[in-house]
């Protein structure tokens, strides 16, 4: 694009709604185009405008070396997704219907938890709608989060085909809460960056059951990490293992979720209660809950076990995060 100006993300909505597709598609990356014609591409823009009178920003989240924004349509009935490089190229974008389930808001946890790690970590996946959560669309994961570390704009160094280079490899992971260990699987081998298992798509992973019925799952766990075993009982902030890159995973992050139920596939998701009073969404930095707050548990606290398998099986999506951070 030399000696042609880009349009700024702060004008990108209004130059789509004003029918600029080629300007925009100067600004796609080669990977892009690969995927979709300039006529293609002005037909779909032409399309999706109808009816649109405006778009309104709804989410910024800056993800490294990309920066994500999300505007909603002055009908809330369509969205339009745009990650772009910092030099402005468009790398991803996205244009669907904006959908909310009527649930979002209503299932939130009595338990209050903390983030399940002991430093800073990115939320990745993580909010009230699809673009900015892609389990969003699955009843059982709605309200999980996919965590990872990232630095320098990256979320490892050196060789990308390598775990140990990942800044979430190793680390620590923690309890969110208090509870009763009910589920621990810890002999999945960690795959190659890149490759996933979606014959088991938790990896290792741990469920933990709380007070109030409630049910943490954390996965992704190091092969033989896992430092707890069934039957233990877990304070708030206690170690449990360290991240890896087991089951449905592209790269090392970890995944969290509270559910109603210990069978992750027939269970409902909970939106979580943090003890701090946040709401993290995609962008935002996650904190483990200082020491002076967490609260003691004690095994009284736990109704009786439920009565189903608690044998923990997500559902088979891919918990992809940007492959792009391992160019």
């Amino acid at each position: 694009m030399k000696g042609k100006k880009k349009i700024k993300p702060d004008d990108f909505a209004a130059a789509f709604l004003n029918k600029r597709p080629k300007v925009i598609y100067t600004q796609f990356i080669d990977d892009l185009k690969g995927v979709i014609t300039l006529d293609q591409f002005e037909k779909m823009v032409v399309t999706f405008n109808q009816d649109i009178g405006q778009f309104y920003l709804k989410h910024v989240a800056h993800l490294g070396m990309h920066t994500h924004y999300l505007w909603v349509d002055d009908k809330r009935k369509k969205a339009l997704s745009v990650y772009f490089g910092e030099d402005g190229m468009i790398h991803m974008l996205t244009m669907k219907p904006f959908t909310i389930f009527e649930d979002y808001g209503k299932s939130v946890s009595e338990v209050s938890y903390s983030m399940p790690v002991k430093e800073e970590w990115l939320v990745f996946w993580g909010g009230d709608n699809e673009f900015i959560n892609y389990h969003y669309v699955y009843g059982a994961q709605r309200y999980a989060y996919d965590l990872l570390q990232m630095k320098d704009g990256k979320t490892h160094k050196g060789d990308p085909r390598q775990n140990e280079n990942y800044h979430a490899f190793g680390k620590e992971i923690t309890a969110p809460a208090g509870g009763k260990v009910v589920k621990v699987v810890n002999h999945i081998r960690d795959n190659v960056p890149g490759e996933m298992n979606e014959k088991r798509p938790s990896g290792n992973h741990i469920i933990i059951q709380h007070a109030h019925q409630e049910y943490s799952m954390i996965a992704h766990f190091k092969k033989e990490s896992i430092t707890v075993e069934e039957g233990d009982i877990v304070q708030q902030g206690d170690t449990l293992g360290k991240c890896g890159n087991s089951g449905n995973s592209s790269e090392p992050h970890l995944h969290f979720q509270v559910m109603d139920k210990a069978r992750a596939v027939r269970a409902k998701s909970f939106r979580i209660r943090f003890a701090d009073g946040s709401t993290p969404m995609q962008g935002d930095i996650a904190r483990p809950t200082p020491d002076q707050d967490r609260k003691k548990f004690t095994p009284d606290q736990l109704k009786p076990a439920a009565t189903e398998d608690d044998r923990s099986i997500m559902e088979a999506v891919s918990d992809s995060v940007a492959k792009w951070f391992r160019r």
